[in-house]
Order: structure tokens, then sequence, then C-alpha cells
């Protein structure tokens, strides 16, 4: 949602983690608020004095400076406290628990809140730097994985035997290309698009997990399927409204078409609250005259991702009803990868604003990342149903984990899942199609055709 160094997809899941794990880490506080606070899962430290606040990345062998952050004076209904984290355009509200030693923070840009609970002194790893050596940087991203890392069954990796294997050649010695190829080679298997690894400084290196058998698109073939779209498919030019995130167009015989390009990157400030209006006031636009349509495709085929909120707002455009969009746990015992949080739920709620309640049909494919696939999450409550046609989507949900090396490298990983009102996931393989159609496949943009999109508009039509 937000800029970052390193943009491993396209957009901003990859911040909002950025701001859940690193920012949430970055709490800060009223006198009420003083104190040690530890995070109730995703492994995060924040002291707090007055206005400022400290944050910290623990594991049970390390503790890593993270971010500082700085209580704001104005107030927001319902808030205890409104916090900037520096050097970020980020704001998050503290909101009571259920007694003064429990607070909940929330970025404005996330689908839930973390807990922290107030501690009467340190956690013993907390009273030492992590000192900054090979195999120090090592143990912190092993350690970082294997506390947080929800799908090492799942992915039949057996994380220990990883350790046994990598740990041995890490030595004194070890120069930084060589730690990055055995940090890379670690998690290279787990084929993870919410993984990545920075090298920072003037030997640059970067990685980011992708899942098997999907090609990513390039520049030239984005480029080339927004053309097909506007010729052949819709009646004159695609409108664009959020720094062309979100365009649409009508067919000649009044079927709707929405693609939708991120759900981030709206505004130039990229704030949550601007984003916020600008695609409220988008979809105003664009369901104005919704009455009209005999139907509505909305693709999400190119789309890497960015705010769940977003997502959840559009979907809320199409509800007829109100239902559980997701559920959204975090993984919050180090030694057990299947013991959760409890559950936050995100409901897509009856718009009194231009909207659509009538067919709908979704393209989706294997580039409809993270926010895109938990706005697909969203629609499968939807009544009445709608129709996914392509192919599956990249089976990534979770916010990203970001965390710090001692050495100032930085790195990522999933830590929650998003889960269907039947409890139901698809991390891994992703959200599965309704009718399965070959999405962009080579044949098809050499012939200047979108396969699918003939697909969804022959079920509107009939």
């Amino acid at each position: 949602m937000f800029d970052s160094p390193m943009r491993p997809i396209q957009t901003g899941r990859f911040v909002t983690c950025f701001v859940v794990a690193l920012l949430f880490a970055g709490n800060v506080s009223a006198d009420s608020l003083d104190g040690i606070w530890v995070s109730n899962g995703y492994g995060l430290l924040a002291e707090i004095k007055g206005d400022q606040v400290k944050a910290f990345e623990i594991t049970a062998a390390s503790c890593v400076p993270a971010w500082t952050a700085k209580r704001q004076p104005q107030e927001t209904g319902g808030a205890e406290a409104v916090l900037r984290v520096d050097r970020q355009p980020v704001t998050i509200l503290v909101t009571p628990g259920n007694t003064p030693d429990v607070k909940f923070f929330g970025s404005q840009g996330a689908a839930s809140r973390i807990e922290f609970r107030r501690v009467a002194k340190r956690p013993e790893v907390g009273d030492t730097k992590t000192v900054d050596t090979p195999q120090s940087n090592f143990d912190v991203f092993w350690t970082t994985y294997a506390e947080q890392y929800p799908f090492f069954k799942m992915k039949g990796i057996d994380w220990q035997a990883v350790r046994d294997k990598y740990r041995p050649q890490i030595t004194d010695k070890t120069t930084g290309k060589e730690l990055f190829d055995i940090l890379k080679s670690m998690i290279e298997p787990l084929h993870d698009a919410h993984t990545y690894l920075v090298r920072e400084g003037a030997s640059r290196q970067a990685f980011q997990g992708w899942r098997l058998g999907v090609n990513r698109l390039s520049d030239a073939d984005k480029k080339k399927i927004a053309s097909i779209i506007e010729t052949k498919y819709v009646h004159g030019k695609l409108r664009s409204w959020c720094r062309n995130q979100l365009k649409y167009g009508v067919t000649p015989d009044a079927i709707g078409y929405l693609s939708i390009h991120a759900f981030a990157g709206y505004t130039f400030n990229n704030e949550f609250e601007a984003g916020s209006k600008a695609l409220e006031s988008a979809l105003d636009e664009i369901f104005q005259d919704a009455q009209k349509l005999r139907g509505l495709v909305v693709d999400v085929r190119i789309n890497g991702g960015g705010s769940d909120v977003y997502g959840v707002a559009v979907a809320s455009r199409l509800a007829p009803k109100e239902y559980l969009a997701f559920a959204k746990v975090a993984r919050n015992d180090p030694r057990d990868p299947a013991h959760f949080t409890p559950g936050q739920d995100s409901f897509a709620t009856v718009s009194s604003r231009p909207h659509f309640h009538g067919k709908v049909v979704e393209l989706t494919g294997g580039n409809s990342v993270s926010a895109a696939e938990t706005f697909t999450m969203a629609l499968m409550g939807r009544t009445p149903a709608i129709q996914r046609i392509g192919e599956n989507t990249q089976g990534v949900f979770s916010d990203i984990l970001s965390r710090r090396l001692p050495n100032g490298w930085r790195f990522g990983l999933p830590n929650e899942i998003f889960l269907t009102k039947d409890g139901k996931s698809f991390d891994g393989p992703g959200i599965p199609p309704d009718i399965r159609v070959p999405v962009f496949p080579k044949e098809d943009l050499k012939a200047e055709r979108d396969g699918a999109m003939e697909k969804a508009l022959e079920v509107l039509r009939h």
C-alpha cells in the first residue's frame, strides 16, 4: 500500500505488513500507556514513555530494533491514542482491551488489530542487543521463520532439517554474498510470494518467492492486454481513477467491465484515508448508472495486492445484504505452528452509495496476489453468487511480517491465515475458479483476444 525500497509485488500488501508487523511494533502512548508491551503473536516488543515509542522485533534468541513512533495530538472516535510511525505515511489507532494492561493497535489500512499486553519488565531476550555476525544473522532469520511461519507442514518442509543442513556452513568468514545465497536457498523451496530477502548496501541483492507454474506478466504484456480489452470488448477507451489503478468501461450491449489493478497507490501521498476517499469517489462515478447494466465483469487478473480494507469496500458496493467477507487469525505460539490468535471478522456491508446488486462475474489468475485474493474471498459469500472465471489465484493472503537482521538486511514472511465463514483457507494453491479458462496464454495475446473475458461475457449474456 505504500512505497518501499523493495516492491516484491505490485503494491502494498508488502507494506501493509510493514505496517502490521513493524509499524504495529511502533505503538505510541499516553501516560496511561507508559511501560513495556509485548504482542500476542507477531514477535513485537514496544517501550512507551510519554509520546515516544521504541519498537523491537523479538524471537527466543534475539532482539532487533525496529521502528520509532510518536503520539499525535488529534483524537479519533473510540481511540485512546493516535500514533504516527516515523518516516512512514501510517496512522495507528490504539483502542482499549478488557483491562488497562491490554490494548489493541490497528493500522487504518489493515483488516485486523494486534493485541499488546503490558508486562512488568522486558523479556530476558530484550535485555541484550543482538550482535551482528554471520552466525547471529542466520539464527535470527531461521528462528523468526520457526516461530512465525504457519505453512511448513503444508509445504512439506522440515525446517529443523534446513537448519541442520545450512547452519554448519556459516562461519566468521562467511561473506555477505555467501550468507545471502544460503538464506535464499532456505526459503526458495517454499515458493511463497509473501517471502522475501533484501541484502542492503552497495552489493544489493533481492529475492522474492513465487508459486511454481505461474508466469509473471511483463509490462509489455499488460499494455497489450489493456489494448485488447479496449479495442475488442468495450465501447471506447476505459475511464481511469485512482492513479490508473481502477479502470471502467461498458460493452456495446450494456455489460460493465471494472478492472482493478491494485488495492493501493490511489493517491500520491499513499495515506490510507486519502486513498479511501479517492476509492469511494471513483466507485460513486462507476456505479452511478449501474441499474442500466445487464451484468458486471470484475477483473483482478493483474493485481498485486494492497489494502484488504479497500477490497472489502468494493465488495460492499456489490452486497445486497451484509455477510462475512473473511476472518483473520495469526500464529501466536513459537512452538506450535497450529496455534492462532482468536479470529477477527471483516464484513461486506450494504452500501447506501451507488452500487450494483445484479449478476457479477470475476476474472482471476495467478497474478491475482494478496489483497486481490482476500477481495476474491470477500466476494465468495455474496448472494446472488459471483462466478469466478480464469485460473487459481497466487495463494498468499497474510500481511507480510517484515523484519530486519542485525546487519540491516530486510526479510519478510507470512504469519496469518484468512478464513471463509466455513473455516476454509486457500494459502498455497490459491482460490480456484468456477470455470477454468487459460489466462492470457501467448496464443490469445498473439491473436489479440481474451478467452476468459469472452467466457465471462457469454455467462452474463445467457
